[in-house]
C-alpha cells in the first residue's frame, strides 16, 4: 500500500529536536510551556511535523517492540539481551519515561499549540493538530489507563496535572475528534502542503483518517459500553463517513537520522539483532498456509521455513538460530532495508477490519461483513507486495478466513480480529495487543516462558513512568502490569 513523503531536510531537524527532546532532562515533565526549542513562537505549519513525528517515534519505536512482544509476533533472541525484561513482563519504569515525553512534551503539548494559534486561515492545519491530538491521548490512555487531560498542557501553574479517568479520556478524544472534523475541510483555510508528513495536507484524507479513528474509539468501547458504543458508530454510518482506503503512515529514508525509529534504535545497539520470531505468530501462519509469514519474517539461509522459539524461551534455545523480522517491518537491524519500513497509524486493512466489526454486531446500517472481511486480507496482502489474487486463494482455503460460514456475531468477531492480527504483524504491534487485551482474540496466546507473573497473569498495560512518580505530586501510584485498564473487561 502507499506511504507518503519521506523527511525533507526541514522535517529532518524537526524529527532531530524531537528525539533530542525525549531524551533531556527537566525539572518537571509536565511543565510543557517550558519548552527548550520555544515552539509556540513557531509557525503551525512548522509545529505540524514535529507532533506527527513524534508519534512515529512512539509508535514505531518503544510501543513497537513492547507490541510485538506481547502480541507475540516476536520474543528475545538467545544471542541477545536487550528485551529480556518486555518477555518477562518485568519492565521497570524507567522504560516508560521516554515515550511518555514524546507523546506529551512533544505530540500533545505542540498540538495544543497549533490549535491555539490566532492566525488566519489555518483552520485545516489546526484541523490536522486536532485529530492527531485525539489520536496520541488514545495512544497513552491505551498504554498506561488513567492520564493527565485537562490540566496536562495548561502551563505551568500545574505542575502536578490531576489523572483523569479513562472515560473522560475517550470523551474527550471523540471531542477533539468532532473539532477536527469540522475544521479540517474549511473553505480557502490553508493547506500545510508537505509540512504534513502523513496526508500532505490532503482534507479528504483526514476526514477518512478521523473517522475511521473515531470508529476504532467507539468499537474500543463495544464490551465496557455498548450502548454508547453503538450510538456513536450508527452516528457515523448515518453520516455516511467515509473511512481509510489506504495506510495512514510515515514515511523514512535511508539517510542518518531520518529511519525507521526502530531500526535506528537497532544501529545505535550496534546492530544486535535483539529481536526473532515467536512460535505463537508463525505456527499461527503456517496453520494457514499463509504466504504473508515470509514477508514478515526472514528464513534462515536458504532454508524455505522459518525458523522460531516459543515465546520467553530464550535461555532454553541459546545455540539455535531464529530467523528476524524481515525489513519490510523495519526489524532486521543488519538489512539497511530496514531503514525505509513505514511507520503505520492506521492501516487500511485494520479500516477494513473495523467496518467489519460494526457490520457483525448490528451497529451500522450499510456494508457486508464478508466483503469488508474479504477486503480487510486483501488490503493486508497489497501491503506485503503480494497479490489480489494470492489473497483470493487464501480466502477460500486457510481455516480462519471462513467468515462466511461463520454461525454467530461471536465468531465473526473472533474471524475478524484474528485476522486483523495476522495483517498487523510487525507493523501495529502495540495496536494487535491493545485489541487482544479488548476482545480476547486471538485465543491462540500462550504464556512467555519467562514470565515473572505467575500462572494466569498477563501483561495488560504499560507501567507509569518514573519521571511521574518523581515529579508529579498528583501521581496516583503505581499500578502492576497485570491490572487491566477501563475497558478491558475480560
Amino acid at each position: 500500500m502507499k506511504t507518503n513523503n519521506i523527511f525533507n531536510a526541514k522535517n529532518l531537524v524537526l524529527t532531530l529536536l524531537v528525539a533530542t527532546v525525549g531524551i533531556s532532562g527537566c525539572k518537571k515533565f509536565l511543565d510543557v510551556n517550558e519548552n527548550p526549542n520555544n515552539p509556540d513562537q513557531a509557525a503551525p505549519t512548522l509545529l505540524l511535523p514535529t507532533v506527527q513525528a513524534a508519534l512515529g517515534q512512539v509508535i514505531g519505536n518503544t510501543f513497537q517492540v513492547y507490541g510485538n512482544f506481547w502480541a507475540q509476533y516476536w520474543t528475545q533472541s538467545p544471542s541477545a539481551s536487550q528485551y529480556k525484561a518486555i518477555d518477562q513482563y518485568n519492565t521497570p519504569n524507567t522504560t516508560t519515561d521516554r515515550p511518555w515525553l514524546t507523546l506529551y512534551r512533544n505530540a500533545l503539548v505542540n498540538a495544543d499549540l497549533i490549535t491555539k494559534n490566532p492566525g488566519a486561515n489555518l483552520e485545516r492545519t489546526k484541523g490536522i493538530a486536532y485529530i492527531m491530538k485525539a489520536y496520541a491521548f488514545q495512544v497513552a490512555t491505551d498504554a498506561f489507563g488513567d492520564v493527565p487531560l485537562s490540566q496536562a498542557l495548561s502551563g505551568n501553574q500545574f505542575g502536578s496535572p490531576v489523572y483523569e479517568k479513562q472515560a473522560l479520556v475517550y470523551d474527550s478524544i471523540f471531542s477533539y475528534l468532532d473539532k477536527g472534523l469540522a475544521l479540517v475541510n474549511t473553505p480557502n483555510a490553508i493547506s500545510p502542503g508537505a509540512q504534513d508528513i502523513v496526508f500532505q495536507g490532503d482534507a479528504a484524507k483526514w476526514t477518512q483518517f478521523a473517522n475511521t479513528l473515531k470508529l476504532r474509539s467507539y468499537l474500543r468501547l463495544s464490551k465496557i459500553d455498548p450502548a454508547k458504543a453503538q450510538v456513536g458508530v450508527a452516528a457515523l454510518y448515518s453520516a455516511q463517513a467515509k473511512f481509510l482506503t489506504q495506510d495512514a503512515s510515515i514515511a523514512y529514508s535511508s539517510t542518518g537520522g531520518n529511519e525507521n525509529p526502530l531500526y535506528n534504535e537497532m544501529v545505535a545497539l550496534n546492530r544486535t539483532q535483539n529481536i526473532v520470531a515467536s512460535g505463537t505468530a508463525v505456527r499461527a501462519f503456517k496453520a494457514n498456509n499463509d504466504p504473508r509469514a515470509f514477508k514478515f519474517y526472514d528464513v534462515i539461509g536458504s532454508a524455505d521455513t522459518i525458523a522460531y522459539i516459543p515465546q520467553g524461551s530464550y535461555t532454553a534455545n541459546a545455540s539455535k538460530r531464529v530467523s528476524t523480522p524481515s525489513a519490510l517491518v523495519g526489524g532486521n537491524a543488519n538489512n539497511t532495508a530496514s531503514a525505509v519500513a513505514p511507520v503505520k497509524l492506521i492501516s487500511a486493512a485494520e479500516s477494513y477490519f473495523l467496518q467489519a466489526e460494526a457490520v457483525a454486531r448490528g451497529w451500522a446500517n450499510s456494508g457486508s461483513v464478508t466483503t469488508l472481511f474479504n477486503e480487510g486480507v486483501t488490503a493486508s496482502f497489497l501491503a506485503t507486495s503480494l497479490t489480489a489474487a494470492q489473497a483470493n486463494a487464501y480466502l477460500a482455503s486457510a481455516a480462519d478466513a471462513r467468515i462466511a460460514t461463520a454461525g454467530n456475531v461471536e465468531a465473526r468477531i473472533k474471524l475478524i480480529i484474528t485476522q486483523k492480527y495476522y495483517a498487523m504483524c510487525g507493523f501495529q504491534g502495540f495496536e494487535s495487543w491493545t485489541e487482544w487485551r479488548r476482545t480476547g482474540y486471538p485465543s491462540f496466546f500462550v504464556p512467555s516462558q519467562a514470565s515473572t507473573l505467575g500462572a494466569n497473569r498477563w501483561p495488560l498495560r504499560f507501567i507509569y513512568p518514573n519521571s511521574e512518580a518523581t515529579t508529579n505530586g498528583s501521581y496516583p501510584g503505581t499500578l502492576p502490569i497485570y491490572t487491566p485498564v477501563w475497558w478491558d473487561v475480560n
